[in-house]
C-alpha cells in the first residue's frame, strides 16, 4: 500500500500578529477616549439661571468623561430647575459640551402665593433681582385664567413699566384691572381690551408730562391727578 503523504499547513503568523496588534490599538484608543474629560462647556439662551448654576445642576463642575456622560441625563437634571422649561445638550468637536436652555417667561408676582406666575400658567418660587409687576389682591379663578393669558401678550418693554396690578371690578365689568405704572400714572384695563396696554408708549407722549389715570377699559380718556 502506498503511504499517505501528510500535508503540512503553514501558519501565517504575520497576519495574526497584525490582527492582534490592531485589537490592542483599538482597545487602548477606546480606553483613552473614555478617559478624555469634557474640555469646555458652553451655555446658550439663559438669563435667569446663571452658567454656574446650570453646570452644578448638571453635575459637570468636575468636568467628567466626555463620552461616558449621558447627554439625556444632563438634560433631565437641568430641567429640574423650576425656571428652565427645556434643555438640549449636544456634544461638540474637541470634547465640548453645548447646552441650550429655554427658560420660562416670567409674567408677574402673585402676592397671594408669594410666587412668580410663568407663561405656562404654573407658579415658580420667588427669585432675587427680578423686577416684575406684582398682583396685589385676589382674583377669582375664572378671571385669573383670562388675566394670565392676556399677560402673556404684554410686550416686555411695557411689562417693565408696570409696578403693581390690582383687580378692581365694578358694577359693569368683573374683569377690570388697575395697572400702576413706574412713571406715576395708573391705567384701567379690562380683559377684552387688555392688548391696548401695549400702546402705552405711543399714548404717553400725548399726556404732556402730566400724571393721572388713563382709562383704556372704556372711552380711552385721561383724568389728571389733582
Amino acid at each position: 500500500m502506498a503511504k499517505k503523504i501528510k500535508k503540512k499547513t503553514k501558519i501565517k503568523f504575520i497576519p495574526i500578529l497584525i490582527f492582534l496588534l490592531l485589537i490592542v490599538i483599538v482597545f487602548f484608543l477606546v480606553s483613552w477616549f473614555l478617559k478624555v474629560k469634557i474640555k469646555n462647556i458652553y451655555i446658550y439662551n439663559n438669563s435667569i439661571v446663571s452658567d454656574q448654576e446650570i453646570i452644578e445642576l448638571a453635575d459637570l463642575e468636575n468636568y467628567p468623561s466626555f463620552l461616558k456622560t449621558s447627554t439625556k441625563k444632563v438634560e433631565e437634571k437641568i430641567e429640574n430647575n423650576p425656571y428652565i422649561k427645556e434643555a438640549t445638550v449636544k456634544r461638540g468637536f474637541l470634547a465640548v459640551f453645548n447646552i441650550y436652555v429655554t427658560e420660562y417667561d416670567l409674567l408677574f408676582v402673585n402676592s397671594n402665593t408669594n410666587k412668580i406666575v410663568v407663561d405656562t400658567d404654573k407658579e415658580v418660587p420667588m427669585i432675587n433681582d427680578v423686577f416684575l409687576p406684582v398682583l396685589v389682591n385676589y382674583v377669582p379663578d375664572k378671571v385669573f385664567e383670562k388675566f394670565i393669558n392676556e399677560m402673556k401678550n404684554v410686550d416686555d418693554e411695557i411689562l417693565d413699566k408696570i409696578s403693581h396690578i390690582e383687580y378692581m371690578p365694578n358694577d359693569y365689568d368683573e374683569e377690570r384691572f388697575l395697572l400702576y405704572m413706574n412713571d406715576g400714572n395708573s391705567v384701567y384695563v379690562t380683559i377684552t381690551r387688555f392688548e391696548l396696554i401695549n400702546k402705552y408708549n405711543e399714548i404717553y407722549p400725548t399726556l404732556g408730562g402730566k400724571k393721572g389715570i388713563l382709562y383704556l377699559d372704556s372711552g380711552n380718556h385721561f383724568e389728571i391727578k389733582q
